[in-house]
């Protein structure tokens, strides 16, 4: 590794290491496990990976983020493309033009995926509101457990969904996450992450994906999750994923 990027790596490490040993914040806590899990690079890289037999990219053109999904049918190749708030489906090459609530759907769903496949980055946008919620242990680790909610301004249509995160106090990787969703009927969800790796210096994950239909808030989740009361609903699982530096566009 150069020498000149591994100064600020250490500096960055000792820092979150120190921070153990006072109450940790829960922005604190984000920026360590940010950084830990790839830092940057979200930022100054193009990123692709197939889920469930569709294609995801994502990329800055003209300082904006774009998010891609391109789905190949047996007569057709369809492109969604998000773009901040514009949203634009090709069919074939051709723009469609879609009723509003149509077009919301699709821009939903596109923003899902690709929002779950980089946390925690994300978790530092200016519409998320982060609170620590308290240390725990699940499974012999320790972990900090971070709430996150939205402003109504900037947090999108999903704005009411509530999330928890469980980081491990050690590395400050997010290993659990659960989530109450409104669209649809809504719901709430906790995932377990696990075949972690490292591409193009960035961590991905997979999901064992539990559904809960209960009172309970999600925060409390992990308790049911111990008890092995969740319902395996699905895996979560990224393939062919591909990392190329180097997009300041």
């Amino acid at each position: 590794m150069n020498r000149f990027l591994l100064l600020p790596i250490v500096l960055l490490t000792f820092a979150c290491q120190s921070r153990k040993e006072t109450v940790p914040d829960a922005q604190q806590i984000v920026d360590c496990a940010i950084e830990a899990a790839g830092g940057d690079r979200y930022h100054t890289s193009v990123i692709q990976f197939t889920f469930r037999d569709r294609q995801y990219r994502t990329f800055r053109e003209s300082g904006k983020r774009v998010l891609m999904r391109i789905t190949q049918t047996d007569s057709s190749l369809i492109e969604d493309r998000l773009a901040g708030a514009s949203f634009e489906r090709k069919i074939d090459g051709v723009p469609q033009v879609l009723a509003d609530s149509t077009r919301q759907k699709l821009a939903e769903a596109v923003n899902s995926v690709h929002y779950f496949a980089y946390l925690p980055n994300g978790l530092n946008d200016a519409a998320v509101n982060k609170a620590y919620l308290g240390r725990v242990t699940l499974e012999d680790s320790e972990y900090y457990k971070v709430q996150v909610t939205f402003d109504q301004e900037g947090g999108g249509t999903d704005y009411e969904d509530v999330f928890v995160y469980w980081f491990n106090a050690r590395t400050y990787l997010p290993e659990f996450l659960a989530y109450e969703y409104h669209t649809n009927g809504g719901g709430k969800r906790f995932r377990r992450a696990f075949n972690e790796r490292v591409i193009g210096g960035m961590r991905f994950v997979d999901y064992r994906n539990y559904k809960y239909e209960g009172p309970l808030p999600v925060a409390e989740l992990d308790s049911l999750y111990l008890r092995d009361a969740l319902e395996l609903l699905s895996l979560v699982e990224l393939e062919n994923v591909e990392v190329i530096p180097g997009n300041y566009n």
